[in-house]
């Protein structure tokens, strides 16, 4: 029985690690899209 709660406790922990790092990989996307938005109406508002 303790191994059962030891391993569901390591498995909850596994899991809370997998959604931080997959809301932190959509906000670094979400964020270089962005800039890269802004970079690219820049350089077009600059060559015109």
């Amino acid at each position: 029985m303790a191994f059962i709660n030891t391993f569901l406790s390591y498995l909850l922990l596994l899991v809370i690690i997998a959604a931080l790092g997959g809301v932190a990989i959509f906000i670094g996307i979400r964020l270089r899209k962005n800039k890269n938005k802004q970079l690219e109406s820049g350089q077009s508002g600059a060559d015109a």
